[in-house]
């Protein structure tokens, strides 16, 4: 039987900035999502005529060097920044989760430091850097950007879940759960998995935010999605040298990631003091 702690849930409602970030994000996901069955214009249509169109009622955020239209392209490249970010947090927690569980559950052993010196590695190195390394090494595409992305995302996870986990190995529930004869694995699935799920949730939506910036790095110096897949990071790299010409070019890409990352991080905010009252009651 599943063993929860969390306590008093029904008197902390979710804070306004929860709300707000949830509604970002839901534009843009929606925009993404509507982009599978629906765009304004295609998005491999080059029409030269229409090139640096500033926004109109026929092309409403403008059109790009190429003719093409910009909300098109947004759409587009909105769905390709989730589907990376998307798949790489699930990489993340897939193979980080279960490393955390067994490096807690076998405190102070060889795969513990094992574990842990991993993680050190990993973190000596800026995820954007270690992300464009693995692309340069594997070749540039969304496959290998979700791949150098997810692999970060393994540490991050792996740390969170031991570190979360240690603090539930010494509560006296788990102790009652071992005197039943309940072995490791049991403990780990039906009781410590459910009372850290809040502190995996909150660090998914933040990976997931950083999932999207690294993304659009990583498509910003070309070894992201490649064309003629839209990607919200190329199109920022194709308007940098006509921001005098057609600032629209950059201007609303940009919004997009910042309205993104800006909701995941404000829903992770809501998500932290929703389950965390005394942070709630300090900020």
């Amino acid at each position: 039987m599943f063993s929860f702690k969390f306590k008093n849930k029904k008197k902390n409602n979710l804070s306004l900035s929860f709300w707000v970030g949830l509604l970002f994000v839901f534009i843009v996901f929606l925009l993404a999502l509507i982009s599978f069955i629906w765009t304004p214009y295609d998005v491999t249509s080059l029409v030269i005529s229409e090139r640096f169109k500033g926004p109109s009622f026929s092309h409403v955020l403008g059109t790009d060097h190429f003719g093409r239209d910009i909300l098109s392209m947004i759409m587009v490249g909105a769905q390709t920044s989730i589907a990376v970010a998307l798949v790489a947090v699930g990489i993340g927690i897939f193979f980080g989760l279960p490393l955390g569980m067994i490096a807690a559950a076998k405190r102070g052993t060889f795969f513990d430091d094992l574990v842990m010196r991993f993680n050190d590695l990993i973190f000596a190195f800026p995820a954007l850097i270690i992300a464009i390394l693995i692309t340069a090494i594997l070749g540039p595409g969304a496959f290998n950007a979700i791949i150098a992305i997810g692999i970060f995302n393994i540490p991050v996870f792996a740390r969170v879940a031991r570190g979360a986990a240690l603090t539930q190995w010494s509560k006296e529930y788990i102790l009652a759960a071992k005197v039943s004869g309940k072995g490791t694995f049991l403990i780990s699935i039906e009781h410590i998995i459910p009372n850290i799920l809040n502190l995996l949730i909150v660090q998914a939506t933040i990976q997931f935010s950083l999932g999207i910036l690294a993304e659009a790095g990583l498509s910003y110096v070309g070894l992201g999605a490649q064309p003629p897949i839209p990607s919200l990071g190329r199109m920022l790299a194709d308007s940098q040298t006509m921001i005098s010409i057609a600032p629209h070019m950059a201007i609303f890409p940009g919004m997009v990631i910042v309205i993104t990352v800006l909701g995941l991080n404000l829903i992770g905010d809501g998500l932290r003091d929703y389950f965390d009252p005394k942070l709630r009651g300090s900020s």
